[in-house]
């Protein structure tokens, strides 16, 4: 296992894939990016992650990450501070709640664990920091409006119920990230500042690569982990993945009047709703040439303390817009967009209105959500003999870059994964039947 292996793309998909090379034997790894490792997307999510998913291959995928996660957690003595809070999805439409309650129980049937009803308060277990790993609870507990109101009286009243998701939390993906550089780079993993220019191909397969550096690396093996960029990294080798790209935005602040506790979990507000403008701000929307925000807005506005128990600050986000796009940096901004998401929230968590009147000071960043049209990763040989890619891990890729590099390193070196790479293959995007399967790029996302 000598040879060198080539990853392209330091963001937690190309570290996670080298981490798991080097663990796996392999000992001349370089890993080219001309940003500092973990800075284009990986840094721009809400670090989370869940087993919570419509399809038993996202779940096997995601309880193998999560595994894997709970394993670097102990290893690695908390590093990256993962947390089990869950996520709870929150509704105020009893219809809706009937509709939540059967995805609960077809999840729980494709592998997301067990499910318990809590009509009253009492047979309900609040998660902890704690509760990670071994005997924490697994699938998912609904809970009824009596439920409801005891565990979280700061939701609205409006709320019916809701479903906490248990094998679910957030970590800090930053620490997650250099964790595993270090892990690698102990192991001979070689991580360098330089863009990957063009890739050699002779008889069919991988030569070596180009770099921006003026440098040449002799390589049968190329892996494409670059993220949003994955389209045009592809295009070195002559292939064409069927992937598009989405901007997303990420709202931060300080939440002084505490009206998110610190020990909540993710909370969801599964509803479409209308924000609750007054008729002159309305007149200033239409001014403004938008008016789509005083309309029927989309569900799943969502959000979490973020931090220790002494920090003040909230992370949220909505994806109000899913507008198709080429990646470009700086992003484009949205400069509604904090004061949306703060009015959204308002509806699930009634106290945080208090800040409309003062808005607090916010912080906006971003990235890009990379899809194929099933929403699932793209692992495995694409291209010629000796390319691979390990991408499209769309909003996801916190909680799936553990098992995704994992099975992105098992291709390269040929050896049997711990769970059926087939779903993740670009190769299934040949065969027409099941292209025809494909409903549309939002399966499982929030």
């Amino acid at each position: 296992m000598g040879e060198t292996i080539v990853v392209c793309g330091a963001g937690l998909a190309g570290v996670s894939t080298a981490f798991h090379l080097t663990e796996l034997g392999a000992t001349d790894v370089v890993v080219y990016d001309p940003r500092p490792p973990l800075t284009l997307t990986s840094d721009k999510s809400t670090e989370c992650y869940r087993n919570w998913w419509p399809t038993s291959d996202m779940i096997a995928l995601m309880n193998r990450s999560i595994d894997l996660l709970e394993q670097f957690d102990q290893r690695s003595n908390g590093y990256f501070n993962l947390n089990r809070r869950g996520y709870l999805y929150v509704t105020a439409d009893p219809t809706r709640m009937k509709s939540l309650t059967a995805e609960a129980h077809h999840v729980s049937s494709l592998g997301g664990g067990p499910v318990r009803v809590h009509d009253a308060p009492d047979t309900y277990l609040p998660a902890s920091d704690e509760s990670v790993g071994v005997g924490a609870l697994d699938g998912a507990d609904l809970l009824g409006p009596a439920a409801l109101r005891a565990h979280f009286p700061y939701l609205t009243s409006e709320a019916v119920g809701a479903v906490h998701v248990r094998r679910a939390g957030w970590m800090s993906a930053q620490q997650l990230g250099a964790w595993m550089i270090a892990e690698a780079t102990s192991k001979g993993a070689r991580f360098v500042s330089a863009e990957v220019m063009s890739v050699h191909i002779q008889n069919g397969g991988i030569a070596a690569v180009s770099t921006s550096d003026g440098s040449t690396q002799q390589t049968s093996a190329f892996v494409n982990a670059a993220g949003p960029l994955i389209g045009k990294v592809a295009q070195l080798v002559g292939a064409e993945p069927p992937v598009h790209s989405e901007a997303h935005h990420k709202l931060s602040f300080r939440d002084s009047k505490t009206t998110v506790p610190r020990d909540a979990p993710m909370l969801i507000w599964c509803d479409p709703q209308r924000i609750r403008w007054s008729d002159e701000e309305r007149d200033l929307l239409a001014e403004a040439g938008r008016p789509d925000l005083a309309g029927l807005m989309p569900g799943f506005c969502h959000g979490r303390p973020e931090g220790s128990e002494e920090s003040p600050w909230i992370l949220a986000l909505w994806e109000y817009e899913r507008t198709v796009t080429e990646p470009v940096w700086p992003m484009p901004e949205d400069d509604m967009y904090a004061e949306v998401v703060i009015r959204g929230m308002a509806t699930m968590v009634p106290s945080i209105a208090e800040y409309l009147d003062h808005m607090p000071q916010p912080f906006v960043d971003g990235g890009y959500y990379t899809k194929a049209p099933d929403n699932k990763p793209l692992i495995g040989a694409i291209g010629p003999g000796g390319s691979y890619v390990c991408g499209a891990i769309s909003g996801y890729g916190v909680m799936a870059a553990a098992a995704a590099g994992e099975l992105a390193a098992h291709c390269v070196l040929g050896t049997s994964a711990p769970i059926d790479p087939t779903p993740f293959e670009p190769a299934r995007f040949d065969d027409p039947d099941y292209v025809a399967t494909i409903t549309g790029a939002d399966a499982g996302q929030l």
